[in-house]
Order: C-alpha cells, then sequence, then structure tokens
C-alpha cells in the first residue's frame, strides 16, 4: 500500500533567504507608505483650503523642454517622470520574484498568480455592472484593480500589527502581480496616437540596455543616460512612459556573479527604492490626491455610477477576489492553509489589499483626464481606499494576539547568531521548499 504524498501548506513560514528579501523589501515600503499617507493628508488639506489657487497653480505649473516634446506640467511629471522610478523598482521586484520568489516555480506561484488576477477579474466586473446598471462610462473599469503595497504596509505599521512574514509576503507577491497587471493594461488600453518612430526607437533603447547588461558593462555614465532617453522616446511614442520604467526593471540582471557582492538589480534597487517610496510616489500624491470633499462631491461618489463603481470594486471586488482565488486555489491543488493562522486571516488580508491608492489614481487620470468625473473619480479612490483600510484594521486588530505570538517565535534568535533559532531547528519551513541555490540569489537583494 502506497503512502499518500503529504499536502502542501500553503502560507507557512518562508524560507530564510526569501524572508530576508522580503523583510528589506517591506521595510523600504512601510517607511514610504507612512511619507505617503502624509503626502494623502497634506494634499486633501491643501485643496480644501482657503489655499486650493495656490495648489492649483503649482499642480498645472508647465515647464520642460518644449523641442522634445517635454513641456510638461508638475502634476504630469510626477506622474509620467517619477512613477517611471515607481515600476522601474516593480520590475526588479517582479523579475525578483520569477527568479529566487514565490513566482519561480509553477506550484509556488500558481497560489498569489490565482489570487491576484481574481483580485483584479472581479473588481473589474463589479465596475462594469454598476455602471451598466447606472448607464454611465466604461472607461474607469481598470481603476479599481491595484493595490497599493506601500499604502497598505503604511496602514499596518500606523495599527502596529504583528503580521507575520508569510502574510506580508503575500501581500508583496499580489502588489507585484498588481503592479504586472496594471502595466499591461496602461501599455495596452491606454495607448493612442502611436509614433512608430519614436517607439521603435525606445525599443532599440531597451536593446541596448539589455546588450550593456549582457556584457556585463559597469558605470552608471552608461546607464542613467540610455534610460532618461529611452523614458523620453517611450513618452513621445505615445505609449504611457512608465512602462519604459518596467521594462529596463525586468531586464536588470537578478543573479550576480562570482566576483560579484550583490546582483546590478539588487544594486539599483537599494539607491532607487528608498527614492522611490520616499520622494517619487509621495509627490505624485500630492498632486493627484488633491480633490475636493465637500458634502456634494462625497454625494457624487455614492451617486454617480462611474466613482461608485470604484468604491464597490475596491472594497467589495478586492475581497471577493483575492478570498474566493486563495480559497479555490488551496482546494483546488490540495493545499492545506497554516494551521497557526485560520480563513479569517486570508479575508483580513484581502480587505487590506483594497487599498488601491497610486496606481488607481494613475488609471484614474488615464481613464478620465478631463471633466468632473476625473474629480470625482479621485475622491472614490480616496474613499474605497480609506473604507478598506477601517475594515481591514477591524479584522486584523482582533488577531493581533495571534500575530505577535508568530511574529515572536519567528524572531526569537536565542543563540544571537542572526539567524532566528526557527531556521536552525532542522524543520523545514512550512508550505515551501528549500530552492536550489536560493541562499547565494537570495543574498543578493
Amino acid at each position: 500500500m502506497t503512502q499518500s504524498r503529504p499536502r502542501k501548506v500553503i502560507l507557512g513560514l518562508l524560507p530564510w533567504p526569501e524572508r530576508q528579501a522580503v523583510t528589506e523589501a517591506l521595510r523600504t515600503e512601510t517607511v514610504g507608505g507612512l511619507v505617503l499617507l502624509a503626502a494623502a493628508v497634506i494634499a486633501l488639506a491643501w485643496a480644501n483650503s482657503p489655499w486650493s489657487e495656490a495648489y492649483e497653480q503649482i499642480r498645472d505649473f508647465h515647464f520642460g523642454i518644449p523641442a522634445l516634446g517635454l513641456d510638461l506640467s508638475v502634476a504630469h511629471w510626477t506622474a509620467d517622470g517619477l512613477l517611471a522610478v515607481f515600476f522601474l523598482v516593480a520590475g526588479i521586484e517582479l523579475k525578483r520574484e520569477f527568479v529566487v520568489g514565490e513566482l519561480r516555480t509553477p506550484a509556488t506561484a500558481a497560489l498569489p498568480v490565482v489570487a491576484a488576477v481574481c483580485g483584479m477579474a472581479v473588481p473589474a466586473a463589479l465596475y462594469v455592472l454598476t455602471v451598466t446598471l447606472g448607464g454611465g462610462s466604461l472607461e474607469g473599469w481598470a481603476v479599481p484593480m491595484a493595490t497599493d503595497i506601500a499604502f497598505a504596509l503604511a496602514v499596518l505599521a500606523v495599527l502596529s500589527t504583528h503580521l507575520p512574514s508569510a502574510l506580508r509576503a503575500f501581500l508583496l507577491t499580489l502588489a507585484v502581480v498588481d503592479d504586472l497587471g496594471a502595466i499591461l493594461i496602461i501599455a495596452v488600453f491606454f495607448t493612442s496616437d502611436l509614433n512608430f518612430w519614436a517607439l521603435g526607437a525606445a525599443f532599440a533603447g531597451l536593446v541596448v540596455f539589455y546588450v550593456l547588461q549582457r556584457f556585463r558593462v559597469r558605470g552608471w555614465w552608461w546607464y542613467v543616460p540610455l534610460g532618461i532617453a529611452t523614458w523620453a522616446l517611450m513618452y513621445n511614442s505615445g505609449v504611457h512612459a512608465t512602462v519604459a520604467g518596467v521594462a529596463m526593471g525586468l531586464i536588470l540582471r537578478t543573479t550576480r556573479d562570482k566576483d560579484e557582492d550583490r546582483s546590478p538589480a539588487a544594486r539599483v534597487s537599494h539607491l532607487v527604492h528608498p527614492f522611490s517610496a520616499g520622494v517619487a510616489v509621495p509627490l505624485f500624491a500630492l498632486f493627484a490626491a488633491g480633490v475636493g470633499v465637500s458634502g456634494g462631491a462625497l454625494v457624487h461618489v455614492f451617486t454617480d455610477p462611474e466613482p461608485l463603481g470604484v468604491v464597490i470594486g475596491l472594497v467589495v471586488g478586492k475581497v471577493l477576489g483575492i478570498f474566493l482565488g486563495t480559497y479555490l486555489a488551496a482546494r483546488f491543488t490540495r493545499a492545506e492553509l497554516n494551521p497557526d493562522l485560520a480563513w479569517a486571516d486570508v479575508l483580513g488580508l484581502a480587505t487590506l489589499a483594497g487599498i488601491g491608492f497610486t496606481v488607481a489614481l494613475l488609471i484614474g487620470e488615464l481613464a478620465f483626464p478631463t471633466g468632473p468625473e476625473a474629480e470625482h473619480v479621485k475622491a472614490a479612490v480616496l474613499v474605497g481606499s480609506l473604507t478598506a483600510a477601517a475594515l481591514a484594521a477591524l479584522l486584523l486588530r482582533r488577531r493581533n494576539r495571534v500575530y505577535k505570538q508568530l511574529w515572536e517565535d519567528e524572531e526569537r534568535d536565542d543563540d544571537a547568531d542572526g539567524i532566528p533559532d526557527i531556521y536552525q531547528s532542522g524543520a523545514r519551513p512550512a508550505g515551501s521548499e528549500w530552492p536550489s541555490g536560493s541562499a547565494q540569489q537570495g543574498s543578493c537583494i
């Protein structure tokens, strides 16, 4: 009689190299999320203050190089320029996930990918249903699809919750797949009036970027001018300029050579990630989140079909999509939930993923560039994200005692050797296998 194969455990303890990489990424995002939160509050207060006219003047002030097609407003520079840096980091993180992270094998990728895809599809479907019944515009179908990892982590920091590393890593992977979906949507559905000469030149710049990486050419003086030129060409091509950022992030090499302490992707991420999280994204929020929140504006959020669809998509669609996607993926792969956790924890995490601030605002600006719908959809993103944050706080705080105990067990290091004792007990982390060479690769990040 053959012994049945043990069932895989999901959301178990991460392998040590993967946990090191996730911890470093989340630490930067948490600090950046707090700055982002402050920037959003300042934007709202400023836009609804007696100095709102000054806010609009600064936001709409144009500067740049007109001869190169780059005479943009401040708001435009932050959306197309600074967010390219954000998507550069997202591209690096996405490639790291494919090389050494949760997306490296079909078995480990199935759960977060299915959960993320459902977490994008269900909000979009609910938006379409809402605006169809209300006779609204379908243009904003992609607005409620994104998760803002920085804002979500800022909420966790404010709550002072000790969410286990497996749940935080799952949230990060969801956000990474979300970012990939968002950039594909931006590239495919929000591209018009293509300039094929500029697009071809931008593609040639990416090819040169790849060749430089392939032949191990080092030196920022090669990559920075090339990156800026590629970004400018991508912008003038009609494709959203942030696509250049994510493309360069995917091209950067994530494995290190024998003579390297860290891979090029790891070095770039170490240098650029703090700027992206602490400067680029907050500045975008400062000039994108400044909307009127008067009683009349809030009435539009809950009566007009477009903003109402965004709120329902973020608050209801994200929860249903991610929770049901996770449950079904576990069910059909015969996996078991980590016995230290409960499905209520997945529900809380799914609710937290309804915070869709940065990328949702960006897609909202692309879907509704002008008109009253633009401001109403922005307000809906704020209302939906804050509602999701409040509901997640209620759900997660109820389990914080359990999380704190798990966190303490994960962090205990009685022999003070820098490696938690749980990784030295001889037991393999639940729910995962040690990838071949992961200790070497994981140290690159």
